[in-house]
């Protein structure tokens, strides 16, 4: 049989805030992981893509600027089997994803999607909304400040006005949740997924092994649910469990750096593209669990 030829693609270093490193480790344990299985994986970086180097009939990517998803998504519309989809990396933009989410009934904060150009601390009065997460909306985070936690209206309208005077466009303003914050990983359509908490290690160290039980199985269908809505294969992100069990999701990443459980989230994506892959022969382009949309 004919070497499977795959393309790996790196995400540029602006996309990478504090997770250089990371993020290029865990593309680089699934790029050896696919060549264990036969595979020739040639790697790439988003520059490489653009000035169209890759000719490669199948793609694993991290990749978030604009340019590389409309490259991706010419390939893909030309039959390359492209991973994460650039669909759902589109829609893993902030004001999008919020969209999503709510619109699909996935268990999300109360946001107000505006512009940065407008008095909205009126609003957030009104609807009782005093600690809240300030959140680019109109592309990935690429700076600390793209993220950020305030304690009054007052604080996010000054939060806001930063972002405009910056050039960022869009903003989604979230209720901040009470809770235990969850961290997770997973890979659509394989049995692998991890989770923590990450700010108290030892939560469940003397819980009912049947109550942690049931927490995962929840938390992995709120994620696979959210994965499927998003159109993303290879996923993370985080959660709040509040005292009541209540599991709300609060943030989703379309491939993450996995740097808690490197090798066996490679292992997992590695399986998962062949998965894809094998079947390649005289079929029709294959398709990345999840909606089956091309990017808005």
């Amino acid at each position: 049989m004919a070497q499977i030829k795959i393309a790996a693609i790196m995400r540029a270093g602006a996309f990478s805030p504090n997770h250089i490193g990371n993020d290029a480790s865990i593309l680089s344990t699934v790029a050896e992981q696919l060549r264990r299985r036969g595979c020739e994986v040639n790697v790439y970086s988003e520059e490489q893509l653009n000035a169209g180097a890759v000719t490669e009939p199948v793609v694993i990517n991290m990749c978030r600027e604009q340019r590389s998803l409309r490259v991706l998504e010419e390939m893909q519309q030309q039959g390359v089997t492209v991973v994460n989809a650039p669909a759902g990396i589109a829609d893993c933009i902030r004001e999008r994803q919020t969209r999503i989410l709510i619109v699909s009934n996935i268990p999300f904060p109360e946001s107000v999607i505006t512009s940065t150009d407008v008095v909205i601390k009126d609003e957030l009065v009104r609807r009782g909304i005093d600690k809240c997460w300030v959140k680019r909306g109109d592309n990935y985070a690429m700076h600390k400040e793209d993220v950020s936690y305030v304690r009054t209206p007052d604080e996010a309208q000054e939060v806001l006005q930063e972002y405009f005077l910056r050039g960022i466009s869009r903003a989604v303003i979230t209720r901040h949740v009470k809770g235990d914050i969850v961290k997770f990983y997973g890979v659509l359509g394989s049995s692998f997924f991890y989770w923590y908490f990450p700010y108290d290690p030892d939560h469940f160290a003397s819980a009912d092994p049947e109550d942690t039980k049931s927490i995962e199985t929840s938390l992995k269908q709120l994620c696979s649910n959210a994965a499927r809505e998003l159109n993303v294969m290879v996923y993370g992100g985080d959660a709040v469990i509040d005292s009541a069990g209540n599991i709300t999701l609060i943030d989703f990443n379309d491939w993450p750096s996995f740097a808690p459980c490197r090798a066996a989230a490679a292992t997992a994506i590695a399986k998962a593209v062949m998965a894809l892959v094998k079947p390649r022969r005289g079929a029709k382009p294959a398709v990345a669990p999840g909606r089956e949309t091309s990017s808005k």
